[in-house]
């Protein structure tokens, strides 16, 4: 008697568990299907984009369809192109198309977008008073002297934007800079680098080429001496 009741006992549970195990399945498989929509995935790429310091100036261009990721535009540096994609690799991408073209004047146009025109008009003023200035014997004679040469050459006044084409059309033209990833960025004619180069003649050349282009009046190394990131 006591075996036959035992025995009921065991054979209802295992039915019971039998009948819950396709739904607690079903439940489980409902909670780990997670569906990302290609604009949270734009969002993702395009934040993910902009927190890359290198990227900063570079025209680059999102699009996303069915998970995947193609970049078009274009970046300064052959490594920048590199660096986008990785950035582009965020959770839920499948894939990404880099699409994007090396260009080392790639860049300019954003700066003149976000203000260089009135920062041009202020140069403008600028030169003409150091140009003054240069005529007088002033402590600022060398940087108006460069940055008169430099205006006559061009045909024109020297802008943010001419300063950072001829630095990296310089730069990339350097043997010691080769597999080197410089940020250039230039505010009223003080120029600032950032990235890293692969040794440390190539961060005091770097700045060499900076400080003995026409029209600047300071240069900041920021370069890090180590391996490409």
């Amino acid at each position: 008697m006591y075996f036959a009741k035992h025995f009921a006992v065991v054979g209802m549970v295992g039915t019971m568990l039998i009948a819950s195990g396709p739904a607690y399945a079903a439940q489980t498989t409902t909670k780990s299907s997670v569906v990302v929509d290609d604009s949270t995935l734009q969002t993702r790429v395009e934040t993910s984009l902009k927190a890359q310091p290198t990227l900063k100036n570079q025209d680059i261009d999102v699009k996303v369809a069915g998970k995947v990721v193609t970049l078009t535009g274009e970046v300064q540096t052959a490594a920048r192109k590199a660096r986008a994609e990785r950035a582009a690799h965020v959770a839920g991408v499948t894939s990404v198309v880099n699409k994007l073209t090396v260009n080392p004047h790639a860049g300019a146009s954003l700066v003149d977008k976000t203000g260089d025109a009135t920062k041009t008009a202020a140069v403008k003023t600028g030169e003409a008073a150091k140009t003054v200035a240069v005529k007088t014997g002033d402590v600022a004679k060398t940087v108006g002297s460069k940055t008169k040469e430099g205006a006559e050459a061009t045909g024109g006044a020297i802008t943010d934007a001419w300063i950072t084409t001829h630095i990296h059309t310089n730069m990339m033209n350097e043997p010691l800079l080769n597999a080197s990833d410089v940020n250039v960025d230039v505010n009223n004619h003080m120029v600032t680098l950032k990235g890293t180069v692969t040794t440390a003649a190539g961060k005091a050349r770097a700045e060499q080429i900076a400080k003995t282009t026409d029209g600047v009046k300071s240069v900041t190394n920021r370069l890090v001496v180590g391996p490409r990131q």
